[in-house]
Parts: C-alpha cells; sequence; structure tokens
C-alpha cells in the first residue's frame, strides 16, 4: 500500500502541510523546529514514502528533472561529462534525461522540443552552431538553459568552455620551443567559436615567435564520416609537407583517427619523431602516443558549474527574479608535457 503525506500527518499528528514542506526542504524556510523534522524524516524512511512526483510537479510548477543534450554519447568527453552533470544534478535534488543530438540540427532540434513537452525544468545543451534558432527561442521564452563545450558569442547565453585559445596557443608554442617550424593543424567543424579559438591559439604562437603559417599545413576533417575524411586530409599534407615535424589535433577524436592512419600506413610517429600536442587527453594516449602534450578539459569542473548555473536560472524562474547578467565561465586546462 502506497504511504501518502496525510499518512504521516495523521500517524505523526501534524499537518499535511507541515509534512509537505520539510520533505519538500523547506522546512528551515518555514521555520520547523529541527526536532520535528528529524522525526518526519525518520518516520518518512522507515515506511519508504516514495514522493508524488506528477502531483508535487502541479503543485510547484516543477518536474524536478533536467535535460542533457550533448552531440556523441560514445564520445569519451561527453560521456565523462554527461556523468559529472548527472552526479551534481543528483546533489541538486534533480533527475537527470539524456539525449545524443548526433551534432544533427534538425535532430537537436527535436530533442529540445522533446524536453520541453515533457516539462524538464531546464536544458544543458552543447549545441551545433546551427542549432540559434532554437537557443534564440529559448532567451525570447526565458527559458533556462545553459550551454557546454560550444557557445554563440553574439547571444547572451549562459554558457562553461575551457580557455580554448590560450590552451591551444600553450600546447604549439611549447613544440616550436622544442625546435619543430612545420607543425600541421588537424581541425574541424570550423564554424564553432571553439574551434576558431583553438586555431587562433596556433597561430598566435606561429606569429608571436616571427614563423610563417603554411596553408599546406592546415588540414580541415569534415566532421561527417570523419574517419573516412581524415585519411584524405593526412595524406594530402604529408604529400605536400613531407617534411611535416609535428601535428596539433584540436580533438582527441581526430587524433586517434590520425594514430589509426599511422599504423595503418606503418608510419611510426616515434621513428619519425614527430611533436604531438592535442586539446583533451584520453587513457588511450599513455599507449598509443606516451609523449603526446596535452590539455586536458576540466571535465568535473564544468560538470558541477554547467549544473549550478541551471540550477540558479530555475530557481530565479520559479521565485520570478529576472535575471540581467549572463553567467559565464572559462576555465583552465591542466597542460601536461610530455615529450
Amino acid at each position: 500500500m502506497r504511504i501518502s503525506l496525510k499518512d504521516i500527518a495523521n500517524k505523526l499528528e501534524l499537518s499535511k502541510t507541515t509534512v509537505s514542506w520539510v520533505l519538500s526542504g523547506k522546512g528551515d524556510e518555514k521555520g520547523i523546529s529541527a526536532t520535528t523534522q528529524e522525526k518526519i524524516f525518520a518516520y518518512a524512511k522507515e515506511v519508504n514514502y516514495q514522493p508524488n512526483l506528477l502531483a508535487r510537479s502541479l503543485h510547484t510548477g516543477l518536474s524536478g528533472t533536467i535535460g542533457l543534450v550533448i552531440p556523441d554519447i560514445s564520445d569519451s568527453f561527453y560521456s565523462q561529462m554527461a556523468k559529472e552533470i548527472e552526479i551534481e544534478a543528483e546533489k541538486q535534488g534533480y533527475s537527470l534525461m539524456i539525449t545524443s543530438s548526433g551534432s544533427e540540427k534538425e535532430r537537436e532540434e527535436r530533442m529540445i522540443d522533446l524536453f520541453r513537452a515533457r516539462q524538464v525544468d531546464g536544458i544543458i545543451i552543447a549545441p551545433t552552431k546551427q542549432s540559434s534558432g532554437k537557443i534564440i527561442q529559448m532567451l525570447d521564452e526565458h527559458y533556462p538553459f545553459v550551454t557546454f563545450d560550444r557557445y554563440f558569442p553574439e547571444l547572451n547565453t549562459d554558457y562553461v568552455v575551457i580557455d580554448n585559445e590560450e590552451s591551444s596557443y600553450t600546447l604549439v608554442n611549447h613544440l616550436i620551443q622544442k625546435g619543430h617550424r612545420k607543425i600541421a593543424l588537424i581541425t574541424t567543424n570550423s564554424y564553432l567559436k571553439t574551434m576558431t579559438m583553438r586555431r587562433e591559439g596556433y597561430e598566435r604562437a606561429f606569429t608571436e615567435n616571427r614563423l610563417s603559417l603554411d596553408p599546406n599545413l592546415y588540414g580541415e576533417v569534415c566532421f561527417k564520416d570523419y574517419q573516412n575524411n581524415i585519411v584524405n586530409v593526412l595524406k594530402e599534407i604529408l604529400e605536400k609537407v613531407p617534411d611535416v615535424s609535428a601535428f596539433f589535433f584540436t580533438t582527441h577524436i581526430l587524433a586517434l583517427e590520425a594514430f589509426q592512419f599511422f599504423y595503418q600506413n606503418h608510419i611510426s610517429i616515434n621513428e619519425k619523431n614527430y611533436g604531438l600536442a592535442c586539446i583533451h587527453d584520453i587513457p588511450e594516449f599513455r599507449v598509443l602516443a606516451p609523449k603526446i602534450n596535452t590539455a586536458r578539459m576540466p571535465v568535473e569542473k564544468m560538470g558541477k558549474e554547467a549544473v549550478k548555473m541551471l540550477v540558479h536560472k530555475i530557481e530565479c524562474k520559479q521565485k520570478k527574479i529576472k535575471l540581467d547578467n549572463i553567467q559565464t565561465e572559462k576555465l583552465p586546462c591542466l597542460i601536461t608535457f610530455r615529450d
């Protein structure tokens, strides 16, 4: 038999309202004594009380859930982010619904609409650049959302990102200081502001060291079917600049595919003594490229900050508090030099 708030109130000889306030975490706010709160929590645990989420939603206007939209759940970075966001969301009293967009604009828009139809209280999203229409709609409707990893500089959105430009600059400058002059840039999705900033960091390192940029060392991989597209990009660079001495990858995914290409084409990165650098660090690098230099994204911090930002927006909306300033976090990466 399901235990109700009324059952608990009758048993403890308290009002249903008092029990409701305590179990919804408003005991202190409503001035209810610590002794009474402890008694209510203890009995609720004893009888295995399960709140009626639908009824609570109708009463508070909140569902207690948030949505997470990521490009690819199989990507280790996004799966780690999902884990950290879920942990922090639970600490904040929310459950998490997760979906992936496949970096496709139409699917991303459908997933946003689906989450909103299911009454999630807010959304955390790593958006595609093409999805600004839905972003603008949520802004106009004052719907709580936070972007991470990617953002729209032209829009007043809350976001959590890394310092992309500085991280790239630090890695490429290190390669230059190690004597490398012909450093290939392997990147993708150049329409994303984050990728533009990573390229700018690469270029700044060359400019500050008074080195010229060779367009033949720029390799952009079309993200759709990137596993096959990177092959032609790498072949072209190696043909046009056979004495390329280093590679800077703007994502760990591109680095992994490049290492597979090198292996399949009997190119030993150790014998060639290639300089290597990559944005984000993954365990596989310890085996595939022990000397790669990396800028590890602070995944745990990013997840926590994204949830805290979103919960703040949800609470302000609930209390009808107008938010005039956007919340932004540009977090430093952990730079590791291994060469």
